[in-house]
């Protein structure tokens, strides 16, 4: 049989053992709940930033849909060959002009950036006095409903002129 000394060595041995094993699974457990403190205070930190971020995206899609609607109402949702044929002809006859001949052609379509318009390319051959020519250029430019027409080239030659110009339309 062991000794009394023999056992008490043995017990204290494998106290020694027992604490040595709690204190490295003590310490291991405070090293993970500091790292998953750390971590989660990162996520806290990025997550803030993400709001933040979010929010940001947000105002500037609202500002970007504003503006889709703004450039919306200055170009018409199609172009009525017909409308504008009569407006066309009501201008040059307003300005003392004789409008020789208006031709229509299909819309096609023009890409800027993200979004396609609906174009028709008119060449407008008008006779008249120069500065009713000039005068039926200015019209076209800030008559509300030629907005998203464009005036291209003037090819003026006496008594006439023809007037190139662009009629946008927005397209869906």
């Amino acid at each position: 049989m062991l000794s009394k000394k023999v056992w008490i060595i043995v017990g204290a041995g494998v106290i020694v053992v027992l604490l040595v094993i709690l204190f490295m699974t003590y310490f291991g457990q405070i090293r993970e709940q500091e790292e998953l403190n750390n971590r989660l205070t990162q996520a806290e930190n990025r997550q803030t930033t993400l709001a933040a971020e979010e929010e940001d995206l947000e105002n500037r899609l609202a500002q970007a849909r504003s503006l889709v609607d703004a450039s919306q109402v200055q170009y018409p949702q199609a172009i009525h060959s017909i409308e504008y044929g009569e407006y066309i002809f009501e201008i040059a006859e307003k300005c003392n002009l004789t409008l020789s001949s208006l031709t229509f052609p299909r819309p096609s379509a023009v890409k800027q950036g993200s979004v396609t318009y609906s174009m028709v390319s008119l060449s407008l051959p008008v006779s008249g006095a120069l500065e009713d020519i000039f005068e039926f250029i200015d019209v076209i430019r800030t008559d509300p409903r030629f907005a998203s027409t464009r005036v291209k080239s003037v090819n003026l030659s006496g008594g006439s002129a023809t007037i190139a110009v662009d009629i946008y339309g927005y397209g869906r």
